[in-house]
């Protein structure tokens, strides 16, 4: 802490007491003026460099508003005093500074690969920067803003602060007052003001108890347990990013710690050595991953979280058959360890193939229930059944709402066969899975109704075949133009609907658009037909005479 508040101290910027004791105070909504532009400019989606450069642009306008750029040709540097905050926009300079420096280290945080040594020693100095000019910020709208534009500044120091001790890992202490301090602020600003501030203050305070709950695990004054950290982990929320990678970087710790007592992988009744200890620990990720889909609180997770989930899974399961791949280039001529490892590949690859089964029955599963609805509460679009081609079922089914009879016949036929098959080596299985068993009951069920339905469909379409075209004959004119369905404007006493099912793509007819083109009058054309008839007198008397040329004068 002490660091920091050299590093605030030693600025150039200086901060000299108020003059005027009847200047009017300026007033700034932090908070909310901080979460639009982030929601507004990437952070939505955790896009910290889309966010920094936004911040740029706007130092950049606010700098050349206030005229006062650092010098066109020759850098010189504007330093801001108590003097200098004459407009609430110098304020904004400051606020914005400290915004894209901690920005532009969260983007250093948010690596594929994690920042390496370099870059988190240019990280902690950028949320050095950050707490240098937010302390700054606070100390110039105590003297210039409101009593509320005061708090507001000195929680958002604070926060910064603690964000610096954070990721320093040490002087846990400090880290946690600036914690409690932020928190203690907005609980306050929390009972005041409009809605919309008080919503944004409580959302603030429950962004920073999991911060604080941390620094109280890591001072000995709270037992978190592994579950109740990755619990708070699935928070959503610009202010727990740096949490987030905190915990991350904490859980492979502890994973490598119990990877070391795994020696081997079970498959089927195989077991296969594990030596690579990134192996193991890429393995017991996807293990650990494998239990929230699968284990007592999977009913209370939503269709998104667990398709979140399989794709961590696949990830971890990646990250094994990379390791394994690798064993296999250094492995040498010792057949044993190749055997072992060919081994280990091919039962890791199984398992995720077992688990990209289980994804893709998931996502059967939501569309499925979107199927037989047009729109949900969240006004999402329909689910057609194009989406579930991967299925003869519902392939046939898509053919059949395109009116190809045929084609959707052949492919409940070949669903029905295979659903069959599937039904005979599942039903000679011992201990076979029960609700796969109905599924394909009901799938088999369906089928045969299917197959009914286009047969029976597809007779009476033939049978009104004669019919449809001796009605298309009547319609057929002379002139070549055939006539056509009457729009909904012209059909008024009439309850037939013009607008088609929502499964098909045909336009519904309710107004000709765009209209069609209509005659209008305009002015007459008046065309000189005299003009050429005219033979006009010749002017050559009037022409000046040249006189001759003589080469030889």
């Amino acid at each position: 802490m002490a660091k920091v508040n050299d590093s605030a101290s030693s600025m150039d910027i200086d901060i000299q007491k108020s003059t005027g004791s009847d200047q009017p105070k300026f007033s700034i909504n932090v908070l909310q003026l901080l979460k639009s532009a982030q929601m507004q400019h990437g952070l939505r989606h955790g896009d910290y460099t889309r966010y920094r450069r936004y911040c740029t642009a706007r130092l950049r306008r606010l700098y050349k508003s206030l005229k006062f750029t650092h010098g066109r040709n020759k850098y010189s540097r504007k330093v801001i005093t108590e003097s200098t905050v004459t407009d609430v926009r110098f304020l904004h300079i400051l606020l914005y500074t400290t915004e894209r420096a901690w920005s532009h280290a969260m983007e250093k945080r948010q690596l594929p690969d994690g920042p390496n040594g370099r870059q988190r020693i240019y990280l902690i100095g950028r949320l050095r920067k950050a707490v240098k000019w937010a302390t700054l910020f606070a100390q110039l709208c105590a003297l210039k803003g409101d009593s509320r534009t005061s708090l507001e500044a000195e929680a958002y120091a604070s926060y910064m602060k603690g964000n610096l001790l954070f990721e320093q890992d040490q002087n846990w202490d400090m880290a946690l007052r600036n914690f409690k301090s932020a928190r203690a602020v907005y609980e306050e600003l929390g009972k005041y003001g409009d809605l919309e501030n008080q919503v944004l203050c409580r959302e603030r305070v429950e962004e920073l108890e999991p911060s604080i709950r941390y620094c109280l695990h890591k001072i000995g004054q709270s037992n978190l347990q592994a579950s109740e950290l990755k619990q708070i982990g699935e928070m959503e929320g610009p202010a727990l990013d740096l949490f987030k990678s905190k915990l991350e970087a904490v859980m492979a710790e502890a994973r490598s710690q119990q990877a070391a007592s795994m020696t081997e992988f079970n498959w089927l009744g195989h077991r296969f050595p594990i030596s690579n200890p990134k192996t193991r620990v890429s393995i017991l990720k996807a293990q650990e991953l494998e239990k929230d889909i699968q284990g007592p609180t999977a009913d209370s997770l939503s269709a998104e979280k667990k398709l979140a989930v399989f794709d961590k899974i696949f990830s971890a399961y990646h990250d094994a058959r990379s390791c394994i791949r690798n064993d296999l280039v250094t492995a040498g001529s010792a057949e044993n360890v190749k055997d072992e490892l060919n081994g280990l590949d091919k039962a890791v690859s199984a398992v995720l193939g077992q688990r990209t089964i289980e994804r893709n029955q998931l996502l059967v599963s939501i569309a499925k229930s979107k199927l037989s609805r047009n729109r949900d509460d969240k006004n999402e679009k329909v689910t057609k059944p194009e989406e579930l081609v991967r299925l003869c079922f519902y392939l046939a089914k898509s053919y059949s709402l395109a009116g190809k009879r045929a084609e959707a016949y052949a492919l409940y036929s070949r669903a029905l066969s295979v659903t069959e098959n599937a039904l005979q080596k599942l039903q000679s299985v011992e201990n076979s899975e029960q609700g796969m068993m109905a599924e394909l009951k009901a799938l088999h069920q369906q089928c045969r109704s299917n197959i009914c339905i286009e047969h029976a469909t597809g007779i009476l379409e033939e049978q009104k075949i004669p019919e449809k075209l001796s009605k298309k004959i009547s319609n057929m004119s002379l002139t070549g133009a055939d006539k056509k369905d009457k729009l909904l404007a012209e059909k008024l006493d009439v309850y037939e609907p013009a607008v088609s099912d929502s499964n098909t793509k045909v336009p519904p007819r309710i107004e000709a658009f765009p209209p069609a083109f209509q005659a209008v009058p305009r002015n007459p054309i008046v065309l000189d037909l005299a003009y050429n008839m005219i033979e006009f007198p010749t002017l050559d008397n009037r022409m000046k005479k040249t006189r001759g040329f003589w080469p030889w004068r």
